[in-house]
């Protein structure tokens, strides 16, 4: 897919950056390759967005620990917090930095690691068809307003070469089990910076009972 300016009908709301993508890696994210991806299932379209918040130690930014447990390097003896996540292996197409940049650590056209046991909309396994969005933070505190501004203008750039058509929180497709991005993520402020595009935030409308039954299926 050729490179491509999108126009600024909004100023505040998009990024002037030229983005495209080569094989399902965006150019404009740093690229930090995991070894934790397979391929998709036949047929699998890439129609969910899932955010997730991480932190690592909790509750501490800017630091490489995220990076290391992305690509199995976290030592389990760098921190107590460390020594139960450390063996895990997992990923996510995407970590959305507190300073609003941007790390890519699985293509998107390869199936990462990140929604677990999950489902929505009566559809299980939705790592299969989802694209994965961790954002810098820690579960009821507060995000950024540079990770407001990415991640919608990493969705619309999701938007142009992938039948993306919702956005849902980890929390929602695995309830009980996840509770991230948490509280501290306002949905409507979200809707508000995609407004224009055939997609929105299922949980910025949704009751939490509507919620449950599409979790449920």
């Amino acid at each position: 897919m050729k490179c491509r300016q999108r126009r600024r009908r909004h100023p505040r709301r998009d990024s002037p950056e030229v983005a495209c993508w080569r094989q399902g890696w965006l150019s404009t994210a740093r690229v930090v390759p995991s070894p934790n991806h397979g391929p998709r299932p036949a047929g699998a379209e890439v129609c969910l967005a899932v955010l997730h918040s991480i932190s690592l130690p909790p509750g501490h930014y800017g630091g490489p620990a995220v990076e290391q447990l992305f690509t199995n390097r976290l030592d389990p003896a760098g921190h107590p917090s460390f020594a139960e996540v450390a063996a895990l292996r997992v990923s996510a197409h995407f970590l959305i930095r507190r300073d609003g940049q941007v790390l890519q650590f699985v293509s998107v056209a390869n199936r990462a690691w990140h929604a677990g046991l999950s489902r929505w909309r009566g559809v299980a396994n939705r790592n299969d068809d989802s694209v994965g969005i961790e954002l810098e933070g820690l579960e009821g505190r507060r995000f950024t307003a540079a990770q407001y501004r990415r991640a919608a203008w990493l969705l619309r750039r999701l938007c142009d070469a992938w039948p993306v058509t919702e956005v849902v929180g980890h929390e929602h497709i695995a309830p009980g089990r996840k509770r991230d991005p948490g509280p501290g993520w306002h949905w409507p402020r979200l809707a508000r910076r995609l407004s224009g595009i055939p997609l929105q935030p299922t949980p910025a409308h949704a009751t939490a009972s509507a919620l449950r039954a599409l979790a449920g299926g």
